[in-house]
């Protein structure tokens, strides 16, 4: 795995597959007419992290010269290409956290996530951004004991010690679950909060607002070099083009090492996921109530129902299948290609889903299964976690970058995290430091840390080996 991790990162590659999300709305984003030559800020990418960073500088600086420029077609890297779940699951990852950073820092991560479902929501409501929002119920349905026995003691201490803006979870039994969610093999089952956005409409409304605030955004744009000038500004290449930027965001998530391979190198490397789109069985809801996670003994499946009123009402939109590749998830880290598909993967997904419904699946659909399939890069980090904040030792370069697959339930976030380190007054950074992470925070301390430690991958997917009460020092 580690030697995966220094494998060289390449700009997004030409001819993607198309997600289900692509081939089912033209935002029809086009690049600003004219060159921009010069600009206060320069956003490279433009998923959802450059959206709502282009968004909340041009709400605090009306003004500004916003220029964001994107490798392909707006929108055309991760977020146009996930499962649109807006979803925390942080009970998944507490224990972890709990054992790295401490109780007061899981807690906050977890609130992070939180906030930024309701957050999301918030800002579909209040923008009247039509993305087919969907606020639902959530379910993970646990087949394997010992992520049962880990969900059931985690919860429920979080449950009892967490509280705040922190979400509450529902335990059901082999039997409630069985029966509730149709899964004949469930062992028992997590309830909570969460939902589900068509986020290639969601990302390209908000670039919408922005693009209606002032924003200029070039397509077909791939950024080929940084060059940091004598007075701490930047000249940002792509091409034969450049523009002059006093301050450069960084929103490249799984490309970010292309362009900085010295600091990044190692620290965030791509990771190729797969999606399919399917039509449900004979005998299933259309749509379910739920959206869905299967957990087993190592990984997981994410599974999203199209709700009502949305275009093929009922669809299923279901990704992961990494445990059916050799090493597991291994051999798609490093793999920055997404116009190709694993065959391993596709007929993995295909054969998933009527496997965890069993009888309930029923028929196939005269037209089949199989809708849409596509693949998306991901970028994960040594440790889990995201980098946001100012590039150590590049003065007025920033990032908000790295975020492991569980971008929807963070971008918004740290987007508003990072415009107020470049932008923020000492009150509006004091407040910042009540509730974001530290551990998330670009710092020299935390680079340097993980450059001596070995990449292993995804974290955060298998149960920790004690539940946390088991632990001495709680």
């Amino acid at each position: 795995m580690d030697e995966r991790s220094k494998i060289p990162v390449s700009l997004p590659v030409s001819g993607p597959t198309e997600s289900y999300w692509q081939a089912t709305h033209d935002p029809g984003i086009r690049s600003y007419p004219q060159w921009t030559d010069e600009a206060h800020y320069v956003i490279v990418g433009s998923g959802i992290s450059g959206a709502c960073i282009a968004y909340n500088l041009l709400k605090k600086e009306p003004n500004a010269t916003v220029v964001m420029l994107e490798a392909r077609g707006a929108c055309s890297g991760a977020t146009g290409r996930n499962g649109g779940h807006t979803k925390g699951a942080s009970y998944r990852h507490f224990p972890h956290e709990h054992e790295s950073l401490g109780f007061d820092e899981a807690a906050r991560i977890a609130k992070l996530e939180y906030a930024n479902v309701k957050a999301t929501h918030e800002l579909v409501r209040n923008e009247r951004i039509d993305c087919d929002i969907n606020p639902s119920k959530t379910v993970d349905i646990i087949d394997d004991p010992e992520q049962l026995a880990s969900a059931v003691s985690v919860t429920k201490y979080m449950n009892e010690r967490v509280g705040g803006d922190c979400e509450r979870y529902t335990l059901y039994t082999q039997e409630e679950a069985r029966q509730r969610f149709l899964c004949p093999d469930a062992l028992g089952a997590v309830e909570y909060n969460a939902g589900s956005v068509h986020s290639y409409k969601f990302a390209t409304g908000v670039l919408r607002i922005a693009l209606d605030k002032g924003l200029r955004i070039y397509t077909d744009a791939p950024v080929t070099s940084l060059e940091q000038r004598q007075d701490s500004t930047w000249t940002v290449r792509t091409g034969p083009r450049s523009v002059h930027a006093q301050q450069v965001i960084l929103a490249t998530n799984g490309y970010t090492a292309h362009l900085l391979p010295s600091v990044f190198q190692s620290l965030i490397v791509p990771l190729r996921g797969q999606i399919t789109s399917q039509r449900p069985g004979s005998k299933m809801p259309k749509p379910l109530s739920h959206t869905y996670t299967f957990a087993y003994a190592n990984g997981y499946e994410y599974m999203i129902p199209r709700p009502s009123g949305a275009a093929h009402t009922g669809d299923i939109l279901i990704g992961g299948g990494w445990a059916t590749l050799p090493g597991e998830v291994a051999s798609e880290f490093a793999e920055t290609d997404d116009s190709v598909l694993n065959p391993a993967v596709s007929k993995y997904l295909y054969d998933c889903t009527a496997r965890y419904f069993g009888e309930n699946w029923g028929e196939d659909d005269s037209h089949g299964r199989i809708r849409k399939e596509w693949t998306g890069i991901m970028g994960t980090s040594a440790d889990g976690l995201p980098f946001v904040g100012k590039v150590p030792g590049k003065e007025n370069l920033w990032a908000s970058v790295s975020f492991n697959g569980h971008g929807m339930v963070m971008c918004l976030k740290c987007a508003e995290a990072v415009v107020t380190m470049m932008t923020g007054n000492g009150e509006e950074q004091k407040t910042l430091d009540s509730w974001f992470p530290r551990s998330f925070r670009l710092t020299p301390e935390r680079i340097e840390r993980l450059k001596k430690e070995k990449f292993q991958g995804r974290r955060n997917v298998k149960p920790p080996p004690q539940a946390l009460e088991e632990r001495s020092q709680l």
